[in-house]
């Protein structure tokens, strides 16, 4: 049921990191797959990645936070792959600083990418969707700490909050064209750029905070995208999957 032959997906934030990851998932899949980033040259690289094994893939350059920039996108991506039916709306950055010490250019930009970016996406391609009457899947990439708190990442957390929420608002007045709107939350996955701050005592004390005492791998997250982003999830929608190797659960 997790086969997309015949989908397009639009996928943001696919140069690189769980973004890159998350398109070649969906390529893999069967689905034709439009990488969507700033960075032409690394989304270049995405797509001949896919090219590799026989996918479809089209790297279009786009700022999320310029609606102009993601109008623009989203018409060049359905010209070339046809009806988008699958977004995953990945674009995100963080800032790790005191609350009382993050300035608003600092508040602004994190905000601006990680929820009005999403918005902008997301209700872009929602447009799309309803006049064509297609429907589709809409899967925005949250985090736990969208449902718990961590010290330094105010800014960072309270806008995987808000893209909960915007997830469950969408979900509701998008239903009846038979969108569905979901959130992934993962967990601490390990990335080139964390990777040596978990080898540290600090990084791996939270290790062992998490219930089964490891770092996710991306590759967790395929079966949760998979399920997120095709027919197997036809009947959720404003739901939030965590995937985080209980960590939400975990004794205090």
């Amino acid at each position: 049921m997790t086969d997309l032959s015949g989908h397009t997906a639009f996928v943001t934030g696919a140069s690189g990191g769980l973004g890159r990851h998350f398109a070649i998932t969906l390529a893999r899949a069967g689905a034709k797959v439009a990488l969507a980033a700033r960075r032409p040259d690394a989304l270049k690289a995405v797509a001949e990645e896919i090219e590799a094994f026989d996918g479809r893939a089209f790297a279009v350059s786009m700022d999320v936070t310029d609606a102009a920039s993601i109008a623009a996108a989203v018409e060049a991506a359905e010209t070339e792959l046809g009806p988008i039916t699958i977004l995953i709306n990945n674009s995100g950055v963080t800032e790790t600083v005191a609350a009382l010490e993050q300035d608003e250019q600092s508040w602004d930009r994190v905000i601006d990418t990680n929820l009005k970016g999403a918005w902008l996406v997301a209700t872009e391609v929602a447009r799309h969707m309803v006049r064509l009457g297609h429907g589709g899947s809409i899967v925005n990439i949250a985090s736990i700490l969208g449902l718990r708190q961590g010290g330094q990442v105010t800014a960072y957390a309270t806008s995987k909050a808000a893209l909960i929420q915007m997830t469950k608002q969408l979900a509701l007045e998008l239903a009846r064209h038979q969108i569905r709107v979901n959130a992934l939350a993962p967990g601490y996955i390990e990335t080139d750029l964390n990777r040596e701050f978990f080898a540290t005592d600090v990084g791996k004390t939270l290790i062992r905070r998490i219930p089964q005492r490891r770092l996710g791998q991306a590759g967790d997250l395929d079966g949760p995208l998979l399920l997120l982003a095709s027919d197997a999830s036809r009947y959720m929608t404003g739901s939030v999957v965590a995937v985080d190797g209980g960590h939400l659960v975990g004794s205090l």
